[in-house]
Formats: C-alpha cells, structure tokens, sequence
C-alpha cells in the first residue's frame, strides 16, 4: 500500500495543494512499500521511530523475508538512508537484498533498545555511508 492510498484526508492528491510530498503524515506512511535500486521488493514499512527529545525521525521499522507473516524479519534502518519515490509512491532504499538480509535486525516479539547508543552506533555504522553523521 501507498501514502496515496493511506490518505483519508486527500492531502496527497495531485491536484491538491497540501503538504505532501516533503511533509507527511508518519500514519500514511506506516505501510508503504521500500524497494531498492535494482527495483526489488525489500518489504514495508512497520513502524516510524521519532526521537522525541529531538524531534526529528530516527528510524523506519521494515519488515522483510516474510512469506504470509511467517520468517518475518524486522530491521531498524535510519530515516534519512530513505529516499522518498513520488513517482511510483513508495521509498528506496539503496542496498543490496543480500546485504538486508544480513544486516542487524531483531524479533517483532522482541524489540531492542533503540535508545541505546551502542545500538544506535551498531546500526549506523551498518548503513555507513547511505545516510549523513547523526549527533546523538
């Protein structure tokens, strides 16, 4: 599913006026597809993660390797390695199937602690170069 498709408000709309697509709604887009850049299904989006004592967005929740909800991997994968398709409305994210499929994810029965630094540092040294240096 898409934001397009989330949007109960019609903020989307094309010949709408409103704040999309460079400011959205974080429950239109809990659900959108993330491909890669060879145009393979890399999964969709579970949740979004917000710092709040930063007020900016850490993270997107995706799910990936799930066959009917079975197998179903979740990985924390930093906001801004995300690039947002208008055209085909769903994101990109610029890695390999294969290298997803190793990179550091967790249970949806046992989330990590995002909080945590070394966490946090594991998980973007993972992406490197894929999103900017993040102060914590």
């Amino acid at each position: 599913m898409n934001y397009e498709m989330r949007d109960t408000f019609g903020m989307y709309k094309e010949q709408n006026t409103g704040p999309g697509p460079f400011l959205m709604g974080a429950d239109t887009l809990i659900g959108n597809h993330v491909f890669n850049h060879k145009d393979e299904n890399l999964g969709d989006i579970k949740e979004i993660m917000l710092d709040v004592g930063q007020g900016k967005v850490s993270y997107a929740v995706l799910s990936f390797g799930a066959f009917l909800g079975i197998g179903e991997k979740l990985f924390a994968v930093p906001w801004d390695a995300l690039t947002l398709d208008t055209k085909n409305k769903r994101f990109v994210l610029h890695v390999e199937k294969d290298r997803l499929k190793d990179a550091p994810g967790f249970d949806k029965a046992q989330w990590p602690n995002m909080a945590d630094k070394n966490w946090a540092q594991d998980v973007d040294a993972y992406y490197g170069p894929l999103h900017q240096a993040r102060v914590r």
